[in-house]
């Protein structure tokens, strides 16, 4: 069991912001899947994180120096508001294979049908476990996903993405994805290799090296993005057209980091948040 000073996180904040998409929730208790591993979240008492392996996981990346990314964050008006109006989200740091299968199942879908596709997936691949005296089922093994039919990938509904599942497991099992290498690569190696994966595109990339690959400047973007930097940012963002091209897409990147800094990725999740919210999204 890893203890750490809670230092006012919100772990409903957090898990209901579109990073993470396996867990449950028992009354104060919060269990989330992390590869082969479940990990528990107690909202009640002290906090600290059990481990069903007993392995010590930083889930909420409490060895960032927080203090100094919000101080840094809150130059900018709307993300100190941001920050006012959700104090406790943190960007979580999630099992890799886990995190880069989830992501590619993102694809054109909405929260709801990503988590009940992984929940199907995690059941139908997964190595069941009991944890807490609960039953879970593991992430799946890239070996299982890798084997799986695509008929079988589908019925987890998955649609057209079970292709880009099951080629995503293959190239973890035969090497061609090393994601310790890829976490010691420049933002921009890690990426290219990424998009060499059928089913990743930037916004998929940015996601799994933001959430799983140490990567703080990544900058998610997708729509709900897109029109938080149009409401939000004007000024400083002019964004035309509906289509995010390769091209506009790494100009936009470019002009947020260069806006936002070394902690951009913490900078997107708190807009993500906020312009969801604004708008009474769902989670």
């Amino acid at each position: 069991m890893a203890k750490q000073s809670q230092s006012s996180i919100n772990i409903q904040d957090t898990i209901n912001s579109g990073q993470l998409f396996l867990w449950s929730r028992y009354d104060t208790k919060w269990y989330l899947t992390n590869g082969d591993d479940i990990l528990l979240v107690d909202e009640k008492g002290p906090f600290s994180i059990s481990s069903l392996q007993r392995n010590e996981f930083d889930l909420f990346r409490i060895t960032d120096d927080f203090e100094r990314i919000i101080s840094e964050l809150s130059r900018d008006k709307i993300l100190k508001d941001a920050i006012a109006r959700f104090p406790g989200l943190r960007l979580t740091r999630q099992d890799p294979f886990q995190c880069y299968i989830s992501f590619i199942v993102s694809s054109n879908s909405s929260i709801q049908n990503i988590r009940l596709a992984l929940q199907k997936m995690a059941k139908k691949f997964g190595k069941k476990v009991t944890f807490d005296s609960i039953e879970f089922h593991a992430f799946p093994t890239p070996e299982r996903l890798a084997k799986a039919t695509i008929s079988e990938l589908s019925s987890c509904g998955l649609g057209y993405r079970s292709k880009f599942v099951k080629n995503a497991a293959k190239m973890v099992k035969e090497d061609q994805i090393d994601f310790d290498s890829l976490k010691k690569q420049s933002y921009q190696t890690a990426k290219s290799e990424l998009l060499q994966v059928d089913g990743i595109g930037n916004k998929v990339a940015d996601c799994i090296m933001l959430f799983s690959l140490e990567k703080t400047e990544a900058f998610p973007l997708d729509r709900w993005i897109v029109r938080s930097l149009q409401s939000y940012y004007g000024d400083q963002f002019s964004i035309e057209g509906k289509t995010l091209t390769d091209k506009k897409y790494q100009a936009i990147h470019d002009k947020t980091v260069d806006y936002f800094g070394q902690y951009a990725g913490y900078s997107q999740q708190f807009l993500f948040k906020l312009i969801r919210e604004s708008n009474q999204k769902k989670w």
